[in-house]
């Protein structure tokens, strides 16, 4: 697979047609006439165009769920797909009806293993939130069968892929999505030979469903999961352990739904083990050639694990000049870098690093957002151009070496969550790493910052996590009470500022 320079989620176009047909066949390549025709999506569009999504990789499609709304009580548990569909006419789709019903879903095979499949379920699932339907029902296929059909009935075949003990690469990812099996249906889909014409009636409750609610209640989303790794500084043999390591955690973050997972900074220090005997600054030059692959990897990651990443920072070597940088990797696969404007007196005068000169907020799905290397926490004027940006999250991945230089960064940071009216993450390495020169030792403790008003906590902070100890912290926050904390809190420090008197501004 060549790499994604960007992944989009949205809904089918007529002019998709030619991209879905050829994603279908690919997907599809035992079953005869496995494609839509044109004819059928024209009508799908028609009676519910929001009700078909797509995923694209560089403006092609390369998956798709299709699906319909019905009122199920017309149809109860023993229908085939062709009297579900009206002969595939979809004339059943009644914006009235209580159930939101599963046509179709796909991805091409090219593009298997990067958690495409269950970013259109989880799609489907706030599609019938947002809608107030009951539940999602469809008909699932069960194409391992197949092959233990002499031995076993289908009951018995989806108990055992239930338990674990059978894989089926549909019905095992389905059931790993939240969907349960109501019953075995027979004759479902005619033509499907490896699931022997059999299939699951699988269904996902909406809990959120109100049956008096007149209007469609739809969620605005508010509320941030962030997901911090206070990484523990180890030997490592090569970059795939590296790699293993932070997939760990990023695995970790991603089950428990996080938006954000941080790293640290110059997290990828052991690399440098190998050049321990040479000077410092050529020590991390080299370690400079990893910072590419590595920004491609966590590329890669957030796509999967449909997390946005933050790298922490790495060095690059640039024109001749190491900065220490590091990169948003967004989950819909974009990226952009991010650099470390003030360099500390033992980053000059180890590692002749220079500082970076651009500052910026960057754009999200959770709204916009700063990243700031440690020692920049430290000069207020760099948070306050961000939150003037539109800035409300403000993450700083950081390295420590000594208890007192940690407070400072805390401390500061702290104070950046009240100046800024915003929420500020930090996280950084722990332990010993006796085989680096300047990076031997590390010292750090995790945490959520916020404002101090009434609405949050009263010490400031979120979360914490145990200092000096491998670990992940996960917390929550309301970017709701950030916008009440601006109009209506004790104080409004960013409204409060006296323009007349002072003005902060870039000068580039």
């Amino acid at each position: 697979m060549n790499e994604i320079g960007k992944i989009e989620l949205r809904t089918l176009r007529l002019e998709d047609y030619l991209d879905l047909k050829e994603s279908m066949i690919r997907s599809y390549p035992d079953w005869a006439n496995s494609h839509w025709k044109e004819h059928h999506i024209r009508a799908l569009l028609d009676h519910f165009p929001e009700g078909q999504l797509v995923i694209l990789a560089d403006g092609v499609v390369v998956g798709c769920a299709l699906s319909i709304i019905v009122d199920y009580s017309k149809y109860g548990d023993t229908h085939t797909y062709k009297e579900i569909t009206d002969g595939y006419t979809f004339n059943t789709h009644d914006p009235d009806g209580d159930v939101l019903y599963g046509i179709d879903i796909f991805i091409h095979p090219e593009y298997r293993g990067l958690r495409l499949g269950r970013r259109l379920y989880d799609a489907r699932k706030e599609l019938c939130e947002s809608l107030n339907l009951r539940a999602i029902v469809f008909g699932g296929r069960i194409p391992g069968f197949s092959d233990v059909a002499h031995m076993m009935r289908p009951a018995e075949y989806i108990e055992k892929v239930r338990h674990k003990e059978i894989y089926d690469p549909v019905l095992t990812f389905q059931l790993n999505n939240g969907f349960h099996v109501r019953r075995v249906l027979t004759g479902y889909l005619p033509g499907d030979e490896s699931s022997k014409a059999y299939a699951t009636l699988l269904e996902w409750i909406n809990i959120y469903y109100t049956k008096e609610e007149a209007e469609p209640h739809r969620p605005v989303k508010s509320i941030v999961r962030l997901g911090l790794v206070q990484w523990q500084m180890r030997p490592l043999e090569n970059l795939d352990a590296l790699f293993e390591q932070m997939e760990f955690f990023i695995d970790v973050v991603s089950d428990y739904k996080s938006d954000f997972v941080l790293f640290p900074e110059l997290f990828n220090a052991p690399l440098m083990a190998p050049w321990n005997s040479r000077p410092e600054a050529e020590a991390i030059r080299n370690l400079a050639a990893f910072t590419e692959p590595i920004r491609a990897k966590c590329q890669e990651f957030a796509i999967a694990y449909n997390v946005n990443i933050i790298t922490g920072s790495m060095p690059e070597l640039r024109e001749g000049s190491l900065y220490n940088v590091g990169f948003l990797c967004r989950r819909d696969g974009t990226h952009e870098r991010y650099e470390k404007i003030h360099i500390t007196p033992s980053e000059v005068n180890y590692w002749g690093m220079v500082g970076g000169t651009e500052v910026k907020a960057f754009d999200t799905d959770c709204g916009k957002i700063g990243i700031l290397i440690c020692y920049d926490v430290e000069f207020p004027e760099l948070p306050r151009l961000l939150a003037d940006q539109g800035m409300r999250l403000l993450f700083v991945p950081f390295q420590t070496d000594t208890q007192n230089g940690f407070t400072r960064v805390q401390r500061c940071s702290m104070a950046r969550a009240i100046e800024n009216e915003c929420y500020v993450a930090i996280t950084g390495s722990v332990g010993n790493l006796p085989k680096v020169n300047n990076m031997d030792i590390q010292y750090a403790q995790s945490m959520v910052l916020t404002p101090s008003d009434f609405a949050f906590p009263t010490t400031g902070i979120k979360a914490e996590a145990t200092p000096n100890t491998e670990a992940t912290l996960i917390a929550d926050v309301d970017l709701d009470l950030l916008t009440d904390l601006h109009e209506r809190g004790s104080v409004r420090t960013l409204k409060d500022r006296r323009h007349d008197l002072y003005e902060l501004r870039l000068k580039h």
